[in-house]
């Protein structure tokens, strides 16, 4: 298996390299594109530097393409790489929402990752860490209404936006004044309720993200989905506070033993001891951490949660490889 990642350098990118050697993903040759400016960067990789080459505007030498360099690279290049034979792995949003191209969160929705023609999409971060919790007690009790609030790290824009939040609280803590160029206001000791563009129906576009993936990957339009969608000063793990109301009458204790049982879900719900999802926690892990479960006072089948997973790992990275993985072992 010949495989490139497109936008090496970026923070998916270099993720992306990682998971790939942790899961020792079978590979026989791996390559690395990114812009000319990045070319020349050596990236490890199973004891070797492996040499970044400028992305050319053909197709590439590999059969396995995974993708994280932006939408307008993919939508204009991505087609190109699946005439030249390869499978496309996307990050980007150019893809989620054709009607042929499978959005995949392999723990979700596997089946659809044979239905591709070429290209396969990874859904927004905000919508893969939900989705984790969600299904299992989608499939379980039945969601009607889903109304979640978002508490979204930095690395959500890129290493840009990571290193803004650590100079820029730098800055702060010496008594100068924060600025802003990769968010729309300073970040550090702020709050945000403004991520991507505001759409005509007062929502930003990645709260509509959630609504548009979630559908899409359930296979079910029927849920009812209210999203807002907040950057805190945290790094790289996004978190939300979801609330639920269920066709079936459920309680805390049942979804526990549902949330237990599913793959790639972790519980962490003992706030007697101070356990809980964090982000400082959830940082780095391959697993989304689910707690605070408790009944909700708003809805009669209802249930409130908190779930954090890594915007870099599910979100992302890990994500992309999962799909690349089942792909490769079939139906």
């Amino acid at each position: 298996m010949r495989v490139a990642v497109v936008g090496a350098t970026g923070a998916v990118g270099r993720e992306i390299l990682r998971v790939l050697e942790a899961r020792n993903f079978p590979l026989s040759e791996l390559r690395l594109y990114a812009s000319p400016r990045s070319a020349g960067v050596r990236l490890p990789f199973r004891g070797e530097e492996i040499p970044v080459e400028p992305l050319p505007e053909g197709p590439l030498p590999v059969d396995l393409v995974l993708a994280s360099a932006g939408g307008s690279l993919s939508k204009a290049l991505a087609l190109r790489w699946v005439e030249g034979g390869a499978v496309v792995v996307d990050n980007s949003s150019a893809w989620r929402y054709e009607p042929w191209v499978p959005l995949v969160v392999p723990e979700v929705n596997r089946e659809a990752i044979f239905r591709h023609r070429g290209i396969l999409a990874n859904p927004n971060c905000t919508t893969a860490i939900l989705a984790m919790a969600l299904w299992p007690l989608h499939r379980a009790f039945g969601a009607r209404r889903v109304v979640v609030a978002t508490y979204q790290a930095a690395s959500g824009a890129g290493a840009k936006g990571m290193e803004e939040l650590l100079r820029e609280t730098h800055r702060f803590l010496h008594g100068e004044t924060p600025q802003a160029e990769v968010f729309a206001h300073p970040l550090p000791f702020n709050v945000l309720p403004h991520i991507d563009t505001f759409q005509e129906n007062g929502y930003t576009r990645e709260e509509m993200k959630v609504v548009w993936e979630t559908h899409k990957i359930f296979g079910d339009e029927s849920i009812r989905i209210s999203a807002t969608a907040v950057r805190v000063p945290t790094l790289r793990a996004h978190a939300e506070a979801v609330s639920v109301e269920f066709a079936k009458p459920v309680t805390p204790e049942a979804a526990r033993e549902v949330l237990r049982a599913a793959p790639g879900v972790e519980v962490v719900d003992a706030p007697g001891e101070k356990r809980y999802p964090m982000p400082l926690t959830a940082s780095g892990k391959w697993d989304v951490e689910v707690g605070r479960i408790r009944q909700s006072l708003a809805f009669e089948n209802g249930l409130d949660f908190f779930v954090v997973g890594d915007q870099l790992l599910k979100g992302a990275a890990l994500n992309a490889v999962q799909i690349a993985e089942a792909w490769l072992k079939g139906p």
